[in-house]
């Protein structure tokens, strides 16, 4: 083997996986698991990767996390899905604009048995109500992700202290949302997930959805560039490459065409 062909080598094992080399035009995506998970982005990137030539690598995480990481510069675009969360990112400079982009709803799910009678239910919060009131188990993230804001949202408006329940039948994962949905399914618990996710899950067993179509399980998503006066490494062309073709007519026509079983995962909304 050259020298040559030596150092290319070298440089290949010293190069963390999904960084990238020199010369490739890239982006990091902080994003959420449920965009991940459900398949979103291998729909997607390639399509933006073929018209663009920029390679995007995601760190899918909660977006509690994917905000922190964007916060300390660990990435050029944030994609996630906790409004109040992401206004506050770009009120504090962290960010340069945040833009909606797509939706889907949140839904409970839980054993066909339906031990606590909520099936069929619209609203949420008395649906999780009567879910501590008989307490049966739910099972929740207890990340600071999107799902996570959200469902402690709906406990608030229930009048649960599932601080007091932490351990009993309210259990903390502590995972993302596959994981939690596996731990959900073992021990007959109730959940709360995004539909994408759901509908991607590959482990669902009997389970169905028992609570869904409320006002306060809309699920939106939006789109932020990290501020490069924050952090001068943000790739701010390859991000706003991104978040313009994202938002515009092709991207937004992608998500739409992005189905599983004949079922749309994410609709587009960018104004």
């Amino acid at each position: 083997m050259t020298c040559n062909r030596w150092l290319i080598l070298a440089l290949a094992l010293l190069v963390p996986p999904g960084m990238a080399l020199a010369g490739e035009r890239s982006i990091i995506l902080q994003s959420t698991t449920s965009t991940a998970n459900s398949g979103l982005y291998d729909h997607l990137l390639p399509i933006f990767t073929g018209k663009s030539g920029i390679t995007v690598h995601v760190v899918a995480v909660g977006t509690g996390q994917a905000i922190k990481n964007a916060q300390n510069g660990d990435g050029d675009v944030l994609l996630v899905h906790a409004k109040s969360a992401e206004e506050t990112f770009v009120a504090e400079g962290y960010g340069v604009a945040r833009f909606d982009v797509m939706y889907n709803d949140f839904v409970v799910v839980g054993p066909p048995t339906d031990p606590a009678g909520v099936g069929g239910m619209r609203d949420a919060a008395r649906a999780l109500r009567m879910i501590a009131d008989a307490g049966v188990p739910f099972a929740s993230r207890g990340d600071n992700s999107g799902t996570h804001k959200k469902e402690r949202a709906l406990w608030r408006k229930a009048g649960v202290d599932i601080d007091a329940a932490s351990g009993s039948w309210y259990r903390e994962t502590g995972s993302g949302m596959g994981a939690t949905l596996n731990v959900a399914v073992g021990m007959g618990a109730y959940a709360l997930t995004d539909r994408g996710t759901w509908i991607s899950f590959k482990n669902k067993g009997d389970y169905v959805i028992a609570v869904e179509g409320s006002d306060d399980l809309f699920n939106q998503y939006g789109v932020i560039l990290v501020n490069p006066d924050k952090h001068a490494r943000v790739k701010a062309a390859e991000g706003q490459a991104f978040i313009d073709w994202i938002l515009g007519a092709e991207g937004q026509a992608a998500i739409a065409g992005y189905t599983l079983g004949g079922q749309q995962l994410f609709f587009p909304n960018a104004k």
